[in-house]
């Protein structure tokens, strides 16, 4: 039996099991990274990876509705120089299962610190996969259009001849532009890069993701009082989300630790209001 507005203590296989067939119009999580973060989940081997995922996908799937989306927040780690490979495995046996793997935004995290390794540079940048179970699914573009900015101002106060037509790509791609289509525009759709900040300081977690990324999913995907899916919810940042843009969560964390945390994030909030017991045990 789904319950709205809870936070499920246990293993996200199990608890799911226990959740009614296409009962979630969002699913929006960042799961435990191979052999990363040790400390806080103990690590998933890279060669096992793909075969642990697997389960929870399928039950993922399973739980979702036709219409709803499922954002995976993940990066492959690189290991003796070279890059993984399990990420890209992991999209190919989800589209055996039936999923289509229908975007791929990126997450640029701004305030990445600068650095090197003998071979690279360090990563300023993490993949959040979007996967749907059919073509046809809700999405709301304009719910996260942005402002113009200020180059337009300067850009469009003096068109020429060739700025109001179409005027076809000179490298032969037969792509073209109209720049006077941008006039009168205050806002417009935006790109599938997300130029958000990392927040990692005073949540007591070595892998908290910005409120901002989920909040832009949420928006993109859902309408108020729709159901989001967090599967790993860590201290809560998703339920937080959703209690801001009036969505119902449901979030599922094995660590009672990171439970406490996050009810405690919930609990302040809605303002430490009493709402019940908000843990449900299995």
């Amino acid at each position: 039996m789904l319950e709205l507005d809870k936070i499920y203590l246990g293993d996200c296989v199990e608890v799911l099991k226990t959740f009614s067939d296409n009962s979630i119009d969002l699913i929006v999580t960042s799961p435990p990274y191979a052999y990363n973060r040790k400390s806080t989940y103990g690590g998933i081997p890279i060669e096992k990876y793909v075969s642990w995922f697997l389960p929870i996908s399928l039950e993922l799937k399973r739980v979702m509705k036709p219409t709803g989306s499922f954002v995976l927040n993940i990066k492959e780690r690189a290991v003796n120089g070279e890059r993984g490979t399990y990420v890209i495995e992991l999209i190919l046996e989800m589209k055996k299962q039936g999923w289509l793997w229908t975007e791929e935004y990126i997450w640029h995290k701004k305030n990445c610190y600068p650095g090197k390794w003998v071979n690279r540079f360090r990563d300023a940048w993490e993949r959040c996969l979007h996967f749907t179970k059919q073509k046809k699914f809700k999405m709301y573009q304009k719910a996260v259009m942005v402002p113009m900015g200020d180059w337009a101002e300067k850009r469009l106060s003096k068109l020429s001849d060739t700025d109001k037509i179409r005027d076809t790509s000179k490298s032969g791609s037969g792509f073209g532009k109209n720049v006077s289509n941008w006039l009168g525009r205050k806002m417009v759709y935006p790109t599938n890069v997300l130029h958000l900040a990392t927040e990692c300081s005073n949540r007591n977690h070595s892998a908290t993701f910005p409120i901002a990324l989920p909040t832009w999913f949420i928006k993109l995907f859902t309408q108020e009082g729709d159901t989001v899916l967090d599967p790993f919810m860590g201290v809560g940042t998703t339920a937080i989300a959703c209690i801001n843009l009036k969505r119902k969560y449901v979030g599922i964390e094995i660590k009672e630790e990171y439970v406490d945390l996050a009810l405690k994030a919930v609990e302040e909030v809605k303002g430490n209001k009493k709402n019940g017991k908000q843990v449900v045990l299995v």
